[in-house]
């Protein structure tokens, strides 16, 4: 399964409410966050051991992952994938370690620098209300939490993730071209694409001189994503080529330009299940979390657990 974007960070900009997802403590003092949707994390950092509810520990989840400005019913999807996600890790558990949730956490001047501090306070709450306002809501699919993958935005038409994951379809998604970054387009040398390229696991030899030769296209999926492509005499799938180049998504197209490889990719991201800008947009088109849900979602329930 390709990589789930599930990262977290947590706010800390009312302390009364909970500070202690950064650093287990408030004042030099553990303190232990109340039960309230009857799960919680443990944040097992360091020699500390403290604990927050699930609810809470959302807020930071989607904060992280969704930019706060698009839209409050965009945000509320948002929240139930993320919910969705931490739910399914549970299983049957009341807590789990967060450190087995595998995230990257950043810290409080990442929180300011995303938003900048004329905005704090309102993204702040933009991104606790999404929460507050879908407690204890979640995707499920023939009774089962899904696996909730998500991207910034899809190359215009999100994949099909196969026979796993029926509930991943493709789905059109054309307004995602109006997406900040939707294209991108980078230069290398000859010797300096081989070396990228060389890097991938059993890539083996690659030369540099005539490169854009041994360059050749095997196959691309329904929505234009790349499936696999051969380099020299080794083939590659699209995600090991975008991860090696550092692409924004694994659609994309390499030709000739003067002398050097130039990389076009389209879309942010894997491009499986919902499109966060596609999501923004029918959130302004009046489309709520459920509809947004079901619409890159095919055939699930939204619904309290």
């Amino acid at each position: 399964m390709r990589r789930i974007m599930l990262t977290l960070f947590l706010a800390v900009l009312f302390p009364s409410i909970v500070t202690l997802a950064w650093t287990g403590s408030v004042g030099g003092r553990e303190k232990h966050a109340a039960l309230l949707s009857g799960k919680r994390i443990i944040l097992d950092r360091g020699s500390s051991v403290s604990y927050m509810d699930a609810e809470e520990y959302l807020w930071g989840v989607v904060a992280k992952q969704i930019p706060a400005d698009y839209g409050k019913e965009a945000l509320k999807a948002q929240a139930i994938i993320a919910r969705t996600y931490i739910y399914g890790i549970m299983g049957d558990q009341n807590e789990i370690p967060e450190s087995s949730l595998d995230i990257d956490y950043p810290e409080e001047k990442q929180l300011k620098k995303m938003w900048g501090k004329e905005k704090m306070a309102e993204y702040y709450k933009n991104i606790k209300d999404a929460v507050e306002d879908t407690n204890g809501m979640v995707i499920t699919y023939e009774g089962e939490l899904i696996t909730p993958l998500f991207h910034r935005a899809s190359t215009g038409r999100t994949r099909a993730a196969g026979e796993e994951t029926p509930y991943i379809k493709a789905a059109e998604s054309a307004e995602d071209v109006g997406a900040d970054g939707f294209l991108q387009v980078k230069t290398f040398s000859a010797d300096e694409f081989a070396a990228r390229i060389r890097e991938i696991p059993d890539s083996g030899e690659l030369a540099a001189e005539n490169i854009i030769s041994q360059i050749q296209m095997i196959s691309r999926d329904e929505s234009d994503y790349v499936e696999e492509i051969q380099i020299g005499t080794k083939s590659y799938t699209g995600e090991e080529v975008e991860y090696a180049l550092g692409l924004s998504s694994p659609s994309f197209v390499l030709e000739d330009y003067e002398g050097n490889i130039r990389a076009v990719a389209k879309g942010i991201g894997h491009g499986y299940g919902m499109s966060q800008y596609g999501a923004k947009v029918k959130a302004e088109e009046g489309w709520t979390a459920e509809d947004i849900l079901k619409y890159f979602y095919s055939g699930v329930e939204v619904g309290r657990q």
